[in-house]
């Protein structure tokens, strides 16, 4: 007779909100889906979700760019503004031009405005290496102080990031400690895969 393992509920962990840091700005060559290009000083005010991808990313496609476009689709941008950061870090000459994002974007039908990451000496884009991000797809969830209070890499439970998204709204004003979801991306084995693109050499968490 088979048994039953009982699903293990996500733990609830503390979020020490004096820890957070300030989000830096982003360093990006151009923005497109934007008539007036944001800053992140400019969404102070509101929750910012920075979904970070790669067209040539499986689980950019697959997952991560899906999500931040239900997201965008379901909170009021007076609220909540998705933002996407188009960072190449690999296959620059097929996918680093802004036709081809263009091309992306509208064929993706993508309801937010995307940065292009400010290219560098080497290879990995200047913001990628500022917010130091592991890879794509990668997010960050910024609270209305645009503070830091998510990031993660690889698959991201979409009711874990509903719950939190919801209390970073309405904590707002708040002076108390919250208690949220710990959020935990679902990391890529080595090389792209369906999760995501981890960076050459990056180590596992």
């Amino acid at each position: 007779m088979a048994t039953h393992t009982p699903h293990t509920a996500p733990r609830l962990a503390p979020i020490d909100v004096s820890a957070a840091i300030t989000c830096p700005a982003l360093e990006v060559s151009e923005w497109v889906g934007a008539s007036t290009p944001p800053t992140l000083d400019g969404l102070r005010g509101r929750v910012v979700v920075l979904e970070a991808f790669q067209m040539l990313c499986p689980g950019c496609v697959s997952h991560g760019l899906p999500l931040a476009a239900r997201v965008a689709e379901a909170f009021d941008p007076n609220t909540l503004q998705v933002i996407g950061l188009h960072t190449v870090f690999e296959h620059h000459d097929v996918q680093g031009t802004r036709a081809a994002l263009e091309a992306f974007m509208h064929e993706y039908r993508l309801p937010f405005p995307v940065a292009i990451d400010a290219p560098s000496d080497g290879a990995v884009p200047r913001t990628m290496t500022r917010l130091g991000l592991r890879g794509t797809p990668s997010l960050l969830v910024l609270d209305q102080a645009g503070r830091i209070r998510a990031h993660l890499f690889g698959r991201v439970d979409e009711l874990l990031l509903g719950a939190l998204l919801g209390t970073l709204i309405t904590e707002y004003g708040s002076q108390q400690e919250r208690y949220m979801p710990s959020l935990n991306g679902t990391p890529p084995a080595n090389g792209c895969d369906d999760t995501g693109c981890p960076l050459p050499g990056s180590a596992p968490p």
